[in-house]
């Protein structure tokens, strides 16, 4: 009698009607194997998905954490909220990111302006008067030159005045015969040294003021003109970039960033505001504070120099005191403050 052969299920390739394979059993199979794993011990689903025997492709297996019959992925680490403190790296970043932005925008825009391609905003009268301011600086600048010049020259001119004086005053004592000739030449050459050291410090005073004037004053001014000028820039920078996104197609990719420039644009507008008023009152208080410190100055050189080449004394002196000028005596300190109280 023949025997039937043990059938094996793990053998069996169940068909359909049409020829496939039926998959029904391989799910019913991974059914079957994820309710016979405990739910409480947090293993990973699995699933194995076979192919047919003629297909190529490897089976796969896919592993997730299972949770309620949906995969999603667990995360080991400290757990963050959503209100985290800002990271200082992070910051700066971001600060560097919108400095190397801004750069590019008035980089661009300056090159642009000197390529004859972009528009420039222009105050003409503003402009007129820092250029004049400009010049003025440069030609008071020489004249700072010019005075340092005859302040060194007149220096030595009276050193060797006084040396001179010394001389004739030591051939004076020894010279029986022409000692009064002399004594003459020597209180000479020590008047000439005395007008020429009370000049001097004329001529110093006024070159400490004109070199207050020139190189904090009217530099501090034209600090805020530098600073005026870098808004200028950024100002038409975000004009322009404004003017373009107007020009461009308007739809939701491009209205947030239209409204973004727009609020730039207006920042950098006061901003631009902001400074042109700056420099227009610094402008107006410098040209008052200029024209009174060099009349009193212009009177104070003018009066010294001609009092000394008239040989008038009294009059060099009573110029110095006029602009409360005060000499150093050669060889005598300054008093301390207990002496001056």
């Amino acid at each position: 009698m023949d025997q039937e052969s043990p059938k094996n299920s793990a053998a069996e390739i169940p068909v359909t009607s049409n020829g496939e394979v039926d998959d029904s059993h391989e799910h019913n199979f991974n059914r079957d194997l994820k309710r016979s794993l405990p739910s409480g011990l947090g293993l990973s689903e699995t699933q194995i998905t076979s192919h047919g025997f003629d297909s190529t492709k490897e089976g796969v297996i896919e592993a997730g954490a299972f949770q309620g019959g949906q995969r999603t992925q667990t995360k080991s680490g400290p757990v963050i909220l959503a209100d985290e403190i800002k990271n200082p790296a992070m910051e700066k970043l971001e600060l560097v990111r919108k400095w190397s932005l801004n750069t590019y925008k008035c980089t661009r825009q300056i090159i642009s302006e000197k390529l004859g391609r972009g528009s420039r905003t222009v105050d003409l009268e503003l402009e007129a008067q820092i250029d004049i301011l400009r010049d003025n600086k440069k030609k008071y600048e020489n004249i700072l030159k010019l005075a340092q010049t005859l302040s060194t020259q007149l220096f030595q001119m009276v050193h060797t005045q006084r040396q001179l004086g010394d001389a004739f005053a030591d051939l004076s004592l020894k010279s029986l015969e022409l000692h009064e000739e002399f004594g003459y030449n020597a209180d000479t050459q020590k008047l000439l040294a005395k007008n020429g050291e009370t000049l001097l410090g004329a001529i110093n005073f006024f070159i400490a003021s004109v070199n207050t004037l020139v190189n904090k004053t009217i530099e501090d001014t034209l600090m805020t003109v530098k600073q005026y000028e870098s808004a200028r820039i950024e100002y038409d920078a975000y004009r322009t970039d404004l003017e373009e996104l107007n020009l461009g197609p308007r739809d939701a990719n491009t209205l947030p960033k239209i409204e973004q420039s727009q609020h730039l644009f207006q920042a950098h507008k006061e901003k631009y505001d902001k400074m042109r008023n700056d420099v227009s009152i610094k402008l107006k208080f410098l040209e008052e504070n200029k024209v009174k410190v060099l009349h009193n100055q212009l009177v104070l050189f003018h009066n010294a120099i001609a009092a000394y080449f008239a040989g008038n004394q009294k009059q060099l002196e009573q110029t110095l005191k006029q602009f409360h000028i005060k000499l150093k005596t050669p060889g005598v300190d300054a008093p301390s403050w207990l002496e001056e109280q």
